[in-house]
């Protein structure tokens, strides 16, 4: 893990721990400032993708926010980029999509942007999927295979690509090899970037891709097309958490909201709703 991505993880972790502390400008002041809800209840608007982020938020908001004096108003998004963009201009309170990585190099192209990460939740594993090929061992010389363009998700796919001999990465390019950097490609494999929401749908005209895991699950990939392979998930440095502005890592009810997140019940769901694609992480707080 990269120094900057150490950086955004110790401050998350200091919020994280001061469950008792309010932010400036923070949730609840603002709620306070204009009078709150009628019930009492502090809305906290979240962005997320719908798959499987967004369910699970809808999930804490339905059996467990009430309990903890919040109500999560969820906010949906399709791509990448709005969800951040919307949080650094004060639309969203937080947002739950996007990995430590993914965040950084947003933070790269939009200094401006003041947010910090808070905990990971899940992984999702990326898989390498395909509509005709039936076994990675019948993937055919000179097969056209998708990858997400962005930069951070194509690093991961490509080492998916890479753990499964399909090709070799030059030596020195951990998070951040592109199709370039491909140094020995045995099929001669055509490597094609495309938007990580459209991976899917490329399906019919690539002969695989690897697709974002919440992008396979709104799909049904696991379900209607052959999973080739599977990313590793053990010491996986790309698990999907929660995200604030800087200036509200304290805020007590962000940190409520990120307690919740990480709660049996929480844990429970994912693993008996996606059984093993959702891969619960980060410690279980009862």
């Amino acid at each position: 893990m990269t120094g900057s991505a150490n950086v955004l993880r110790g401050v998350a972790a200091a919020g994280a721990a001061a469950v008792l502390l309010a932010g400036c400008g923070s949730p609840s002041e603002r709620a306070s400032e204009n009078g709150g809800g009628d019930d009492g209840l502090v809305t906290l608007r979240v962005g997320a993708t719908p798959l499987p982020h967004a369910e699970i938020l809808e999930f804490v908001n339905d059996e467990l926010a009430a309990e903890a004096g919040l109500a999560v108003e969820v906010v949906e998004y399709t791509d990448y980029n709005q969800p951040n963009a919307a949080l650094a201009e004060g639309e969203l309170d937080a947002n739950y999509y996007q990995t430590v990585p993914f965040l950084e190099e947003y933070l790269e192209g939009n200094p401006g942007a003041d947010l910090s990460y808070v905990a990971d939740v899940h992984l999702e594993a990326f898989g390498l999927y395909s509509e005709d090929v039936e076994d990675l061992d019948d993937l055919p010389e000179g097969a056209d295979i998708a990858v997400p363009n962005d930069s951070s998700n194509m690093d991961r796919a490509l080492r998916l690509l890479e753990a499964q001999d399909v090709i070799t990465l030059a030596e020195g390019t951990e998070g951040q090899a592109s199709e370039s950097d491909i140094e020995d490609n045995p099929l001669d494999v055509t490597v094609t970037p495309v938007e990580a929401a459209q991976l899917p749908r490329s399906l019919q005209d690539v002969d695989a891709a690897v697709v974002n895991g919440n992008y396979a699950l709104e799909a049904d990939l696991p379900e209607t097309a052959n999973a080739l392979a599977w990313e590793e998930t053990e010491d996986n440095p790309y698990a999907n958490g929660l995200v604030v502005r800087s200036e509200d890592v304290e805020s007590e009810d962000l940190v409520r909201l990120n307690d919740l997140l990480h709660s049996p019940e929480v844990t429970d769901f994912m693993e008996e709703r996606w059984q093993g694609i959702v891969i619960p992480v980060g410690e279980v707080r009862e």
